[in-house]
């Protein structure tokens, strides 16, 4: 299995919004595609700025690739996510899944 991880900036003004649209917009097209197996969504709230990493769970590269096309090296942003974001990272970051355990609501 393999974790992409993104991380973007928002000012603080614009974090519950786009806090709403990643939870619904992002998360579900995330979870449309074949070959995902969850999404978590976390949030930093650092003064003027707040960050949000989205941690997505795939089953291979191939399934990504089919989410973010042939570069799944590259962030794959929508225009809402550039009307919001300070400064848009241009790529994320690829973990392999050695070990885990589900996460509860709470």
């Amino acid at each position: 299995m393999i974790a992409r991880v993104w991380h973007g900036v928002v000012a603080s003004e614009k974090a519950d919004d786009y806090a709403g649209y990643l939870a619904g917009f992002g998360v579900r097209d995330y979870q449309s595609v074949p070959g995902n197996r969850g999404v978590q969504l976390l949030r930093r709230d650092e003064g003027p700025r707040v960050h949000f990493l989205l941690l997505s769970l795939w089953t291979s590269r191939e399934a990504i690739a089919a989410y973010a096309g042939p570069d799944i090296e590259r962030a794959h942003y929508y225009p809402y996510d550039l009307e919001c974001l300070v400064d848009p990272e241009p790529g994320v970051t690829h973990y392999e899944v050695v070990c885990g355990s589900g996460a509860s609501e709470g």
